[in-house]
């Protein structure tokens, strides 16, 4: 990597976090960090606000903007690549989103970037999500978004109906299925539910708060830490494995 594109990634990765550390910089540009010292000081004089210290991290001054982003052909590959992957498995205003910020970026490419992704030969053929589905993770997602409780009228394991008021955290697609994970007020617990065993849902007005114990953090922690979680266990097995704890089963 050339001295003057270390610089430009430098700037890329602070702007893009609140707070960077010059150890996690030359972990990811693979220089030490004397180097990364010695690349802010001379960004810092060229006028580039950085502000910060040695030690304790860097963050670029409010308002600093650069030039509008130009991908390389490979990562103009890999945001097609990643788009092909998603669709037909996002909800309808994601995907669309998705889709048109897809086309702004192809628009601004220059011609070898461009080139390089209408060649990609790489395609990920899949059913796409039926509408139900699709607008069904819209309203979790959202959901998601403004901490609000959520009704679910749900088929267990057993294929009984229950009746359940939860706090969304995190939806989760395991190539097959999407699981919604969330704290179930009925069973004071982390619980998996599969959006397709979902009968009705119904976003309440009451919203949950940020308690510790309770939060997606918590629960992608104990996933981690046992071999039922995500973590461990087989994802075909998860994603069978619907209305399960969270953790050690007892």
């Amino acid at each position: 990597m050339r001295p003057t594109h270390r610089l430009f990634q430098i700037v890329q990765l602070i702007r893009g976090r609140r707070r960077t550390t010059a150890a996690w910089l030359a972990a990811r540009l693979e220089r030490s960090e004397r180097t990364v010292y010695r690349d802010i000081a001379q960004l810092q004089a060229q006028g580039v606000p950085i502000e910060g210290e040695a030690g304790v991290g860097y963050r670029l001054a409010a308002g600093f903007e650069l030039p509008p982003l130009m991908f390389s052909p490979a990562e103009a590959k890999a945001l097609l690549a990643c788009m092909r992957i998603a669709q037909g498995q996002l909800d309808p205003e994601l995907a669309g989103a998705a889709a048109r910020a897809l086309e702004k970026i192809v628009g601004v490419l220059p011609p070898p970037a461009r080139a390089a992704a209408d060649r990609l030969a790489l395609h990920a053929p899949a059913d796409p999500l039926d509408e139900p589905l699709r607008l069904r993770l819209q309203v979790l997602r959202e959901a998601i978004e403004a901490r609000t409780k959520t009704r679910l009228r749900y088929h267990d394991l057993t294929d009984e109906m229950t009746d359940r008021v939860v706090w969304p955290l995190g939806c989760f697609y395991w190539g097959a299925v999407w699981v919604l994970g969330a704290w179930c007020e009925r069973r004071n617990d982390f619980r998996h539910f599969r959006l397709d065993r979902i009968e009705t849902l119904e976003v309440l007005p009451a919203r949950f708060a940020d308690e510790p114990g309770r939060r997606l953090a918590d629960l992608l922690l104990r996933e981690c830490n046992t071999a039922d979680g995500p973590g461990g266990e087989d994802r075909r097995t998860l994603k069978d494995r619907v209305d399960a704890p969270v953790g050690p089963r007892h």
